[in-house]
Parts: C-alpha cells; structure tokens; sequence
C-alpha cells in the first residue's frame, strides 16, 4: 500500500462511499464538503435504490432496464458492474444498519419505478431514502478514525503538476488554503442549480466537474440533463417522486383529460425523458401553466388515500400540505426540472480520470452507465458502486498508473467512435475583451440554459447560449483572475463561473449533437440518428 495523501471532495453517497473504502484498506484520507457533510443531492433525494436482490429479479433483468433507457449509449460492461456489485453493496449497508423500509416479518419492502421490469426499488423512510441513507453512513463516517472531515471549504481548482495532479487550492473560512495531495476523488454531485427549476439543492453547482475541465480532463455526454417530469410547479420546485405514478397517479392537462395514454403504452410509467417532454409540451399548449398529477387512482387500493399518502410519502404530503394543497382530494400542479446530469468527468471502470491521479464517482462522472437517460433510482446505486472502486483504485494504484482513454463504444451496437476528444476553448466569444463589470449573476445563467439548452432545444437557441454562454465565462475568468477572496460572495461568484463553464461545454455538445436521443431532444432534428449512436469527448484546448 502506499502512503500518498487522498483527498475526497463532496459528501453526498460516492463521496461517503470513497472515503470508506479508503479507510477500509487502513488508509487515512480527508472528506472535503463545501457546507454541512449531510447537504449533498443524496440527502435530498426521495426515490429509492434499485437493486436486484429479490428471488424474482436477476442483476442482467437490471442491465437490461438501464441500458434500454439509456438509448444506445450506456458501456455493458459499467452497468454489469453497476447491476451485480450494487445489489451486493446494498445487502453490505443493509447489513450494517442503514435503516431500509421492512415489512412486519422484518423482509425489505419494494416498489416498481418507471422503465422497470421488476419491483425492485427500496426505500428508506417512505419517500426520505436519501437522507436515511445520508445520515445512516455519515454516521459511519464521523465514526471511523482514518477519515477526517473539513467542512465547509469550497474546491476552487484542481493542481496538476507535470501532468499529474498535486493537490487542491480551496477556499476555507474565507481564506485560501493550498492542500497537496497524490490523490484526488472528485464526487461533487450535479449541475442542476444551472437551471431555475430544478429539484437539486443549493449546492448541485458543477464544481468538481468544471474544477476537471479546467485541469484539462475529458469530460463526456454534458448535452445530456435529465429533466425530471414532477417537480412541484410552485414553492421549490420540490420533487414529486417517480414513486407516486409507480404507486398509480397519473397525469391530467389543464381539463382534467389524461394524455400520456396516447403518447406512450406506459403511459405515466414511460422513460422520464418521454414524460418529462409531453409535459412540457403541454404546458407550450397551455401557455406555461403546469399539468397536474393525480392521486385520486390509488383510491381503489387504498380507501383511506389520506392515510396511505402521508404513511408512502411523508415528505410530499407534509410539502404539499405546506402550500395548502390536500392531494388525497385534488390534483396538484407539476412541472418538469432539471434534475439528474447524465455527463461528466469521463473514467475508466474504476474511477480513473484521464489526469493521472484524478478520480471522480457519482453524479460528477462519466462511468458510462446512465447512457442519454438514467433508470429510475440507479443514481444512488451508482454512488454506492463507483465511489468504492474509486477509493479502492486510489489507494492501490501505483504511482506511475496512468488511464489513456480509448475510443468510446458503444451499447447499440457495440461499434467504436474513432474519433479524437473534441477540444474546445474556454471562453472562444469574448477574448480578452473581457472584464469583471461584464459578470453574469446567477438568474441570467439560469435563464439562458433554460431558454436555450433546456427541454427541447434546437440549433438557433443553441447558437445564441454558445455565443452567450462563451462571454459570460470569459467574463468570469477575468473576475476570477483579479478579484480578492472575500468568504461567501466570493464562493457564488465561483459558482457561477463553474456553471458557466459547464454551461458553455453543454450547449457546444447539445449543438453538435443533431438528433434526439434520450433526455436531449431537438426540434430541429425530432429522431435519433444512427451515426450519432455514440458519446463524444470533449476536452480543453
């Protein structure tokens, strides 16, 4: 083994799960988080864990579920990994306390989740998965000696010494603070705060996977944002699970006439992309009001619907009620945010970036098993998985192990892309023209990415957040070079320039990308095209 410094930054499950595994082998290794170790998207997360661990269910059934959501561009062999060893990681957390939802005879209670086969999600506290899950391993975190936790301390960027990486430059209580390093697992979560409606907490700002990019990383897929279908219309935009149409709800227009019959066999059960974009389209249809969900179907199961919905879904049903709806006696109002990134920091198997001594897992990575649409409640699970092989790869990779990223194949056909990663610039629109007075705030990114690189998108408004989106981070490079650390305003100023980044490279890819695949769909070019049955890397030129 050897002794070199691992840091771990982001505490959401891949985080939580990297840091274990490390210590696991006897290591010592530092658990970075930019707030609280339990405020990650995991701890807000409401769907459950998918995992083949019933009698009735097999990892390759699992498999299969992803990789035909994912529409021809999930790796087999990721989502072999992600299947087999997630169900053995859930047995494991199971097995050591995290407390999953259980019926009278003590056995783990399931539910079955849009583009399934089987019933094969579990949940902790009803609708509270996430956070049980948070909190349970958190727990086992504080608790074991070889981890140290530093909270509250922002990653500003990654440092890479003749080639590999050295450490990281963060901002912690206001101050900057250098930290060397051998060894760094990136496993920051999403992107989702780019968008003003988006089911992603305060801290889903792209960190992590704009701190690769300017490292000179591949990144791959980022035309790919998951839009989830029912998020509330009002208040936060909290999310209304998948597992309340698993549970029979259905979706209404503002009539009260049922669509998704007529778009899909599924019906409200289809792909989040599928439902998510009839939605949209029918809120286009009805000026920008939102579609409703109904819960009144489950009545037939469940006499006493107000009973049966706070017990299934305490959290919803303690929301809604909040904004004074009673969804046991009327429908609420939804709409489509953004909510899962399917793109990211491209790796290897086991985490590894193509920055020797760089690795990322969870929602920050590229692993290849979300393809252009991730299956319901594997998000987790695929932080269970990889962030473990990544700590486990940190730990025991020599120090000369580097990963020289092979062209991309494929799930459709299993054919390779041949080409090169694509480079781009960082800021091509503004040059050194420049300055900190043309910084962007946060509701002019927002705004852009939902105009342009949204929903539904097409090449005109793509062009324009390309060119936006460019200036913008030109600007905020310029701010970044020149402004002093000045604690909390200075960290959303640096937020922003990593959206904007991150922004910038996914409108880019969303333009080349001219056809609709999965979550990204295009006006312009409404099907999917066989030459585009393949990922594209991206890196900085």
């Amino acid at each position: 083994m050897n002794d070199i410094d691992i840091i771990v930054i982001g505490a959401g499950v891949a985080g939580l799960s990297a840091a274990l595994a490390v210590a696991g082998e006897g290591h010592d290794v530092t658990l970075v988080t930019k707030t609280e170790l339990v405020e990650s998207n995991t701890y807000h997360a409401q769907g459950g864990i998918a995992a083949a661990i019933f009698a009735d269910d097999d990892p390759k059934l699992h498999a299969a579920d992803t990789i035909a959501a994912g529409h021809g561009l999930c790796d087999p062999k990721a989502v072999d990994i992600l299947t087999r060893e997630g169900a053995d990681r859930v047995r494991e957390f199971a097995a050591a306390g995290v407390r999953f939802d259980r019926d009278a005879d003590g056995r783990m209670l399931r539910g079955l989740e849009a583009a399934h086969s089987r019933a094969r999600v579990v949940h902790a506290g009803g609708d509270a998965t996430g956070r049980i899950l948070e909190l349970d391993v958190s727990a086992m975190v504080r608790a074991n000696p070889h981890i140290r936790i530093v909270e509250h301390a922002f990653l500003k960027d990654l440092l890479v010494r003749d080639g590999r990486i050295a450490g990281v430059a963060l901002l912690e209580d206001g101050s900057d603070v250098t930290v060397p390093a051998g060894r760094v697992i990136l496993a920051t979560g999403g992107a989702g705060r780019m968008y003003p409606y988006t089911t992603n907490p305060v801290v889903a700002t792209a960190d992590g996977l704009a701190a690769a990019w300017r490292a000179g990383a591949q990144v791959a897929d980022l035309e790919f944002t998951q839009f989830h279908p029912t998020a509330m219309a009002v208040g936060e935009h909290f999310l209304v699970s998948e597992a309340v149409r698993g549970e029979g709800a259905v979706l209404l227009d503002e009539h009260g006439r049922r669509y998704m019959k007529d778009v899909d066999p599924r019906a409200e059960l289809a792909p989040r992309d599928v439902v998510a974009r009839e939605n949209f389209r029918v809120m286009q249809r009805q000026n920008g009001r939102p579609v409703m969900l109904d819960a009144s179907p489950m009545r037939d199961e469940h006499p006493d619907l107000a009973e049966f919905l706070a017990k299934r879904f305490p959290t919803i049903d303690a929301y809604t009620r909040s904004l004074g709806y009673d969804w046991s006696r009327e429908p609420i109002p939804v709409a489509p945010a953004a909510h899962y990134y399917m793109g990211g920091i491209r790796t290897d198997l086991d985490g590894r970036a193509s920055i020797p001594g760089l690795y990322a897992a969870g929602e920050c990575a590229r692993t290849g098993v979300m393809g252009s649409n991730r299956l319901a409640s594997n998000s987790l699970l695929e932080g269970l998985v990889y962030g473990r092989r990544a700590g486990l790869a940190a730990v025991h990779d020599a120090d000369d192990t580097t990963w020289t990223p092979q062209p991309l194949r494929n799930s459709a056909t299993g054919g390779v892309y041949d080409e090169p990663p694509v480079a781009l610039a960082t800021s091509p629109s503004a040059g050194d023209d420049a300055t900190a007075e043309d910084v962007w705030d946060r509701t002019r990114i927002q705004n852009t990415m939902w105009h342009d690189v949204g929903v539904l998108r097409d090449a005109s408004g793509l062009t324009h957040a390309v060119d936006e989106l460019g200036a913008g981070l030109a600007a905020a490079d310029a701010h970044a070079a020149t402004a002093p650390t000045a604690g909390d305003a200075d960290v959303t100023a640096l937020e922003n320039r990593d959206m904007l980044t991150v922004g910038y490279v996914a409108a880019t890819a969303a333009l080349a990308r001219t056809e609709s695949r999965g979550a990204h769909a295009r006006t312009d070019f409404p099907e999917p095209r066989d030459e585009w049955a393949h990922s594209v890397a991206y890196v900085r030129r």
